[in-house]
């Protein structure tokens, strides 16, 4: 498995999809850095010579990636939280943030049902 990133990608798949395996680069990002790179998006992992792999590299240094992207994400919405906004109060209770209906849905959200028990009359 090549590293990239400090994320082993997989080895079996085309180099666009195995870059999207590290965290802040999609399928665009993937297509921009390969380009740049002056790699063929269609070449797979195993085929890659020390060489390309070394170009990728370099190329995916210059993207946030990773551990860097996940400190400035969690730092943006502990921000959030801190001055008292609509969305840091969203986080804060695990709801749905930007604006999604919670009256039937937002379960993946919300997590599973809490019910309680019925009384009998």
């Amino acid at each position: 498995m090549a590293r990239i990133s400090g994320v082993d990608i997989p080895r079996d798949k085309r180099v666009v999809i195995s870059l999207t395996y590290v965290f802040g680069i999609g399928k665009d990002t993937a297509k921009k850095v390969l380009a740049a790179a002056g790699v063929s998006e269609d070449t797979r992992v195993k085929n890659l010579t020390e060489d390309e792999l070394g170009r990728i590299r370099t190329e995916v240094a210059t993207v946030k990636t990773e551990g860097d992207l996940r400190r400035e994400v969690a730092l943006n919405i502990k921000r959030l939280q801190e001055i008292g906004s609509y969305r840091g109060t969203r986080h804060r209770r695990n709801l749905p943030v930007r604006g999604q209906n919670t009256r039937n849905n937002a379960r993946t959200r919300k997590g599973p049902r809490r019910t309680v028990a019925n009384k009998k009359k």
